[in-house]
């Protein structure tokens, strides 16, 4: 396929492979229809923003179709952890944004009594694809990109989820059986049979309100390390939990996650230099903290590592305390050794945003 250029020339445009992402609102029109339209329009003005926060933090957003919000990233750009956290994220932050307005109001319309019916799923597809220049912005196009949405109408059963085909969980690495997804079929008459797997978000939601909290304290931390970096809390966030990223800055990193999904339980170790740090995942909250026990020269550490967004980019705090009590004089030794350790290896991820 080619486009003609401003100068009258062709341009041929070249196929691409990648994983496209549509968030779209359920219950839509019946909350619309059903509502008073001024207040209908303000909430559904409101959540539709916030989810395209979250996606762009992680995706090339396409483009707003009605109700729904269509993103991609191109193959190689972003691994299936990455994508699941900033999926599972964008919901919960959905439904405690619904939670947060119905609150916040002692209305009784049709609008804020209806707030429990809009729920948020996503369609996962990986394929090949165009990117075709048009007046604004570019449009995909190819069967991966039908495919992607003739599955907005199908049978599954849940009110919150995602969606994943075969074709991406292959492509972004997820072992679905392991992960505790539901296998799904959809037929269609023209694009034929489509295998997939279901993830419960509903479910990971409530899971996620009632799990316990692993935070080092301001008070409890033997040593407290601060700094900022020029990029949102996705970008850093990746930098310090994907092992791809953390070898431009920390060494050679092997990863043991379940199903291939970061999380509670998964372990690690880095080559540090002369040194191997083993790892174990405590807590975990993505883009916002995640909480680890790291061996390190001297005993075991539990660490909380905290990212919060200031103006364009990323103030990162990190609480360190001893898995172990010690004697006051010890402690103090191997705290000095520790939080000198960590202040070098933080350094050189300082310095690599500072390449960019």
């Amino acid at each position: 396929m080619a486009v003609r250029t401003r100068s009258g020339s062709e341009k041929a445009l070249a196929a691409e492979r990648g994983s496209f992402v549509i968030a779209d609102i359920s219950g839509y029109t019946g909350y619309v229809v059903g509502s008073p339209l001024e207040h209908a329009e303000d909430v559904l003005t409101d959540v539709t923003a916030l989810v395209i926060e979250h996606l762009a933090q992680v995706l090339s957003l396409n483009k707003q179709e009605g109700d729904a919000v269509f993103g991609y990233a191109l193959e190689g750009s972003i691994d299936g952890a990455m994508l699941l956290d900033a999926i599972e994220e964008c919901y919960f932050s959905f439904r405690n944004r619904l939670v947060g307005i119905e609150r916040a109001t002692a209305c009784d319309c049709n609008a804020c009594a209806k707030l429990p019916d809009l729920d948020l799923k996503f369609v996962v597809h990986s394929g090949e694809f165009i990117r075709r220049p048009v007046a604004v912005g570019e449009e995909l196009t190819g069967a991966s990109v039908i495919v992607a949405h003739r599955l907005l109408k199908n049978d599954v059963a849940e009110n919150g989820y995602a969606l994943l085909t075969a074709d991406a969980v292959a492509a972004l690495g997820l072992d679905p059986g392991r992960l505790g997804l539901r296998p799904h079929n959809e037929r269609y008459e023209d694009v034929g049979e489509i295998a997939g797997w279901i993830a419960d978000l509903e479910a990971r939601w409530e899971s996620e309100l009632a799990r316990r909290r692993t935070v080092v304290g301001a008070r409890e931390a033997e040593f407290e390390l601060e700094f900022d970096l020029p990029a949102p809390p996705p970008v850093v966030w990746e930098h310090l939990t994907a092992p791809g990223k953390r070898a431009l800055w920390q060494g050679q990193v092997e990863e043991t996650a379940d199903g291939g999904r970061r999380g509670p339980g998964t372990t690690s170790f880095c080559v540090d230099g002369r040194t191997t740090i083993y790892e174990e995942i405590l807590d975990w909250r993505p883009f916002r903290y995640f909480t680890e026990t790291r061996t390190l020269p001297g005993g075991k550490v539990v660490l909380t590592t905290e990212l919060d967004e200031v103006g364009d980019g990323t103030r990162v705090r990190v609480r360190a305390k001893p898995a172990a009590k010690r004697s006051r004089v010890a402690g103090l030794a191997t705290a000095r050794a520790r939080r000198r350790r960590l202040e070098r290896s933080y350094a050189r991820l300082v310095d690599l945003f500072g390449k960019a």
